[in-house]
């Protein structure tokens, strides 16, 4: 079985690769951004339109790397209603994820979530 770092390596390099296929757009030559989206879903988080996914367990500095890079640079919501495990949570226009210091552990959004996230404070 292939390591869970390595899988991710994997489909980074195969995001690069066929993003390089493609004609780049002056915006996406300015931002980086190859148009990708995410989809929450129990195991993580889906790359919309491709088998490729960002997994529970995945290190926290790629999955927020690969986040800012298409959604923009996101937003640090602290660690106020988060149990003790809970080392950061982030936030990229409503999508919240939430991660230990080794692994992205979970996300909510718009009333719905997975794994573990922190309370929302009034």
């Amino acid at each position: 079985m292939i390591p869970k770092r390595w899988r991710f390596a994997a489909t980074l390099m195969a995001c690069a690769v066929l993003a390089g296929c493609a004609e780049v757009s002056a915006t996406q030559q300015a931002t980086g951004r190859q148009g990708i989206s995410f989809t929450p879903d129990q195991a993580g988080l889906a790359v919309t339109g491709n088998a490729l996914r960002i997994d529970f367990g995945r290190a926290p500095a790629g999955v927020i790397a690969a986040l800012d890079r298409e959604l923009g640079p996101g937003r640090d919501l602290g660690v106020a209603g988060c149990g003790a495990d809970i080392s950061a949570q982030r936030d990229w226009d409503g999508l919240v994820l939430t991660f230990t210091s080794e692994r992205f552990v979970g996300w909510r959004q718009a009333g719905e979530s997975a794994g573990q996230i922190c309370e929302m404070l009034a």
